[in-house]
């Protein structure tokens, strides 16, 4: 174990110029870049060193370890950069159930945690803290989004999920919205690659509808599977089921699903086509809604910390909560319980020039929060 930390502990200093801190920051990124969940992981790396590089500021490191998505390994990682590596803030879990491992005994221990995705709800409630920002979302809210898209035309929908945290959040956000019948609403095992027993309930379902949030590898091999399978129902779901780091995988199959995210790469505002241009220069690939997320949370952190000492808990997060950044995703806000307030819209899959990516079709929520921010009482 001792060795898969050190091989998996990158150190990354960056910048030469920039504003300057009251005090150099350090922050540790516990993120998956190996199995089945690494494209997620490595969007979200790679959104948030951008933001990083872009600060150019020599007072900032950001130490980097592989949680493999293993909620143990993910635990004594944090231990390790909490009481050794001495760092000011932790982010850049993907996995609620990983996050829920990680965070609260984070905050408990006096560490700022900015969520880069990971967004349960148990932490969006009465068991909120200050010292705990979330920089994407709410899980339940890209999922309440597509449910209020099925309401249009859709009167029976089968929906799936997996069993962890945000899989039983995605499906309560998805019911909380949409008013039709429901054919099915199945659990399957976190990591499933063999779905043949679903599809074969989805063909005798009865449903017109299909909503999946199946991120990473499972929903790679969940639409090659349906593809092959002739099922001809609509598939559609969160921005996470469709997302840059799992399209070209998927390929064609995924042509013409529908989906909701908070940021698609069409959007036409000056912090967009920046963070777009920078990503593809840096990396020579399309960014995902992981790598936004991740790259505003970087913004958010370092806006903060320009203002004030991280080691002046009040003040570091009064101004991170003030969102002092230019988002890609336009309008952004936090919320009372310190999780965004945001605009979510509905992206179809296309082929555009060779590549297959989102493009957005309309707004389906403005200023949109959570259903848990009212029993916050930070």
């Amino acid at each position: 174990m001792k060795k898969m930390l050190a091989a998996a502990t990158l150190a990354l200093s960056v910048g030469t110029t920039g504003m300057a801190f009251a005090e150099p920051l350090k922050i540790g990124m516990i993120t998956t870049l190996s199995g089945g969940g690494a494209g997620l992981g490595i969007d979200t790396r790679d959104g948030f060193m951008l933001a990083i590089k872009n600060a150019g500021n020599k007072d900032i490191t950001v130490v980097t370890e592989d949680d493999a998505q293993k909620p143990e390994l993910a635990v004594q990682i944090a231990d390790k950069m909490i009481q050794s590596d001495k760092v000011d803030v932790l982010t850049g879990i993907v996995w609620s159930n990983l996050l829920m491992a990680v965070a609260p005994s984070a905050v408990a221990q006096g560490k700022f945690y900015v969520s880069t995705n990971a967004a349960p709800a148990a932490l969006a409630g009465a068991n909120c803290n200050k010292l705990y920002f979330n920089a994407a979302y709410q899980n339940d809210n890209l999922h309440e989004a597509m449910g209020e898209y099925a309401n249009k035309g859709y009167k029976k929908m089968f929906i799936l999920a997996p069993n962890y945290p945000a899989g039983k959040d995605s499906l309560t956000g998805f019911k909380r919205y949409y008013k039709g019948q429901l054919a099915a609403e199945v659990y399957t095992q976190v990591g499933q690659t063999d779905y043949a027993a679903e599809i074969a309930q989805m063909r005798a379902s009865g449903a017109d509808g299909i909503f999946v949030f199946l991120p990473g590898g499972m929903g790679i091999a969940f639409m090659k599977q349906f593809a092959q399978s002739g099922v001809k129902i609509p598939v559609m779901g969160p921005g996470f089921s469709f997302s840059q780091d799992v399209l070209p995988a998927i390929g064609d199959a995924a042509i013409g699903a529908k989906a909701s995210g908070q940021w698609a790469p069409d959007f036409d505002n000056a912090a967009s086509k920046k963070f777009l241009a920078d990503f593809q220069k840096e990396y020579n690939r399309l960014p995902s809604i992981y790598a936004v997320q991740a790259y505003d949370a970087a913004q958010l952190i370092v806006a903060a910390a320009s203002k004030a000492s991280v080691k002046n808990a009040a003040a570091f997060g009064a101004e991170l909560k003030k969102a002092d950044i230019q988002s890609p995703r336009g309008k952004f806000k936090f919320n009372t319980n310190q999780h965004p307030i945001q605009d979510i819209y509905l992206t179809e899959v296309v082929k555009q020039n060779g590549v297959i990516t989102n493009k957005t079709v309309e707004k389906i929520f403005a200023d949109h929060g959570d259903a848990y921010a009212k029993d916050c009482k930070i």
